[in-house]
């Protein structure tokens, strides 16, 4: 048997908001005119400098996408056109929707991955797609980012694979429990992260009684456009306490983030939030968007406070206690200390989605050997994570406004209720 001629191509999938971006192929590209696929072209360079120049020649986003992840490279044959594609496959997150199409595109829609599933598209455009979708994995070893986003993620997962049984089989039961042993395994894979179990209980409350996969992917679709609007309206409650003051924060949160890009802060100052340091990639965000941002170690907290170098302190959470503790980055605590200590505002932005119904749950740790591989024995004490009493927290941004840390636990009773799935 002739093998076939090999190509090898790129599949781009640009996702913004919980969609990715399909581009309908005009009559005037080589093969597959007619049909969806994401941003695609012939291997030139590197996959990943294809990936770039295609996503920009194409869409006009070149300049607003952040690289996620690149799938494991796989074949298609297609004895039609006598060629075996091999495909890279990329995912992209998109800052943005304003598209400046090419010739090589007829229409776009920004639609629910598991549209594909639905539509007329390049062979295995779907299978591209898994090999870059966000998965119970990912989700478990990402450190890079929020809770808001994990939970978006995990949101992705329960309706791609509800999707998946829809398309491949017919609706029954049993699905169900497919679906159910799924749920459980999300809302159980980032224990400090209680917004991604009250978003997925959700889901699997409001389909509890028809336990249709249909019906699991077509809430999860609604319940991400209500969590990205959540955690928009508490951005937008952040930024107007941000505006004009001179802002201390640390570690990563999403939505934070959004609320100082957004608004007009005479200053930031961010700490490098250690272990993991991600409080470096935020200011180098902060910066390339304009805004005077410093850079501290973590240590260094209480002077900056001490001496008033900042007006206001504004941290994410990842969880929040019925107690009206809270859960985030090592290092949180120690900003609230000195906050209170020099009379200054300490104030955790967070949808009303991150509170938890129980007050105890296991703070993520970080593994030994990566924070001391020396010779010596050395007992290794590491915390990713850890818990900030009320008495500190000034008060709570969430997309309903201010709130108090005793008004934060009228909410507890509604996530109990839907936790009954």
């Amino acid at each position: 048997m002739t093998e076939l001629p090999q190509k090898q191509v790129v599949t781009c999938f640009l996702r913004n908001r919980g969609e990715v971006l399909l581009l309908r192929r005009s009559a005037k590209v080589g093969s597959y005119q007619g049909h969806w696929g994401a941003v695609s072209g012939y291997v030139e360079d590197t996959p990943e400098r294809t990936a770039h120049k295609e996503i920009d020649e194409e869409t006009g986003l070149g300049a607003a996408v952040s690289l996620v992840r690149q799938g494991e490279s796989f074949t298609v044959e297609d004895e039609n056109l006598s060629t075996c594609w091999i495909i890279h496959p990329f995912l992209f997150d998109c800052a943005h929707r304003n598209l400046r199409l090419n010739w090589e595109t007829t229409k776009a829609a920004w639609v629910p991955a598991t549209e594909i599933l639905a539509r007329d598209t390049v062979p295995q455009l779907w299978t591209s797609y898994a090999h870059v979708a966000p998965t119970l994995d990912t989700i478990r070893t990402d450190r890079a980012h929020g809770s808001a986003y994990l939970s978006y993620r995990a949101l992705e997962v329960l309706r791609d694979r509800a999707g998946s049984l829809v398309h491949q089989h017919h609706d029954q039961t049993p699905h169900w429990t497919v679906l159910r042993q799924l749920a459980k395994d999300l809302v159980h894979a980032r224990p400090t992260m209680a917004v991604i179990a009250n978003r997925i209980n959700r889901v699997m409350h409001a389909c509890r009684e028809a336990q249709s996969a249909h019906d699991v992917e077509q809430t999860a679709r609604e319940d991400l456009g209500q969590a990205y609007a959540a955690d928009g309206q508490t951005a937008q409650r952040a930024a107007r306490y941000a505006r004009g003051r001179r802002v201390l924060t640390l570690s990563h949160s999403g939505t934070l983030l959004d609320a100082l890009l957004t608004a007009d802060p005479a200053a930031i100052v961010v700490a490098e939030s250690r272990p993991g340091g991600e409080g470096v990639a935020v200011a180098e965000q902060l910066a390339q968007h304009g805004h005077p941002v410093s850079l501290i170690p973590d240590s260094a907290m209480g002077q900056v406070l001490r001496h008033r170098l900042a007006d206001i302190v504004m941290v994410g959470a990842d969880t929040i206690l019925p107690s009206g503790a809270f859960v985030n980055k090592v290092g949180t605590q120690l900003a609230a200390l000195a906050a209170h200590r020099y009379d200054i505002p300490f104030f955790v932005v967070s949808a009303v989605d991150k509170l938890s119904v129980v007050e105890k749950i296991e703070l993520e740790t970080m593994e030994p050997s990566k924070f001391y591989s020396g010779p010596e024995s050395i007992e290794v004490i590491c915390p990713l994570f850890e818990t900030t009493p009320p008495e500190l927290v000034t008060g709570f941004l969430t997309e309903s406004g201010e709130q108090s840390p005793a008004q934060m636990q009228t909410h507890v009773n509604e996530f109990k209720r839907i936790a009954t799935w």
